[in-house]
C-alpha cells in the first residue's frame, strides 16, 4: 500500500498508533468510547466484531493487559492496515486479526470468548443517502443487526461480557435481541452536550444470567456545551488509558 494512502493517527494520547485510510471510514470518538467501556480487570480472550483498522482494538488491548484479542474484519484493506498496526504497536503477542464475515460465524465457535465487543454499522440500507467512497460497509448494515448480535452471543462464553456502542434510536432493537440470552444489562447514554438527547448508547450485558432489572445510567457528555470544548472526561479518555465509570 502506498504511503500516501493512509495516515498514522495517535490514539490515547499517543499510547497506540492506528493506521487509517485517508479516504473511507476513519475511527473516532465511538471507537475510543467502546474501548473505554471495557473492564480493564478482565482476563482471558476477547473478540471485536468488525475491528476495521484497529481504532477500538488497539486501545482495548492497551487497557486490558491480561486479555488476548482477535479482531474480525472482512475488508482486505482494513485487515492489512490492522496487521501493520499490530506490528507497529508491539501487540503481536496478544492481538491477531482474521478475515471473517461476522454474519456467518462458524458453529464451532460457540462459547469461545470471555468478551465480545463491537461498533457495528449504524444504518439500515436505504435509511440514509449513499455513503462516500469506501464508507459503505462501515455505515450500512450488510449483515442484519440480529445476525451480528447472534454471532457475538454465540461466540461468547456463559457469564462472558457483551459490549456494544450504537445509535440511541436502536436501543429497543438491541434490548429485544439480547434480553432473553443475557442478564446484568447496563445502558450508558452518550450525549453531545448537557441537555441534548442521547445520540449513542453503550450497552453491556453478561451471557446466560437472569435478566433481572436493567440499569440505565445517567450517561456522559462529549462536549461541555453545544459547540464547546470536550468535557474533562472525554479528554482523559481520548488522551490516556482512562475508562468509563460504570458505578
Amino acid at each position: 500500500m502506498a504511503e500516501t494512502a493512509f495516515t498514522r493517527d495517535a490514539f490515547l494520547g499517543g499510547l497506540v498508533t492506528v493506521l487509517q485510510p485517508k479516504k473511507g471510514f476513519r475511527a473516532g470518538t465511538d471507537s475510543v468510547l467502546l474501548a473505554a467501556a471495557l473492564d480493564p480487570s478482565m482476563t482471558g480472550t476477547a473478540a471485536e466484531f468488525g475491528c476495521g483498522a484497529g481504532g477500538a482494538l488497539f486501545p482495548a488491548a492497551w487497557r486490558l493487559k491480561d486479555v488476548s484479542f482477535t479482531g474480525l474484519e472482512l475488508d482486505p484493506l482494513m485487515l492489512d492496515l490492522a496487521r501493520q498496526g499490530i506490528a507497529e504497536n508491539d501487540l503481536a503477542g496478544r492481538v491477531q486479526v482474521q478475515e471473517q464475515n461476522v454474519g456467518n460465524i462458524p458453529h464451532d465457535w460457540e462459547n469461545r470468548f470471555d468478551l465480545v465487543f463491537s461498533n457495528p454499522p449504524y444504518f439500515r440500507t436505504g435509511s440514509i443517502t449513499q455513503p462516500g467512497e469506501r464508507k459503505h460497509e462501515a455505515y450500512l448494515e450488510s449483515v442484519p443487526l440480529k445476525d451480528w448480535i447472534w454471532g457475538m452471543l454465540h461466540s461468547l462464553k456463559p457469564r462472558g461480557r457483551f459490549v456494544m456502542i450504537h445509535r440511541a434510536c436502536e436501543l429497543a432493537r438491541i434490548l429485544a435481541l439480547i434480553e432473553r440470552r443475557t442478564g446484568q444489562i447496563e445502558v450508558m447514554p452518550v450525549r453531545s452536550h448537557p441537555g441534548a438527547d442521547a445520540k449513542r448508547v453503550i450497552v453491556r450485558a453478561r451471557k446466560g444470567l437472569r435478566s433481572g432489572e436493567m440499569r440505565l445510567l445517567s450517561g456522559i457528555d462529549i462536549y461541555k456545551s453545544k459547540g464547546g470544548d470536550r468535557t474533562e472526561l472525554l479528554e482523559r479518555i481520548a488522551r490516556s488509558d482512562a475508562g468509563l465509570d460504570w458505578g
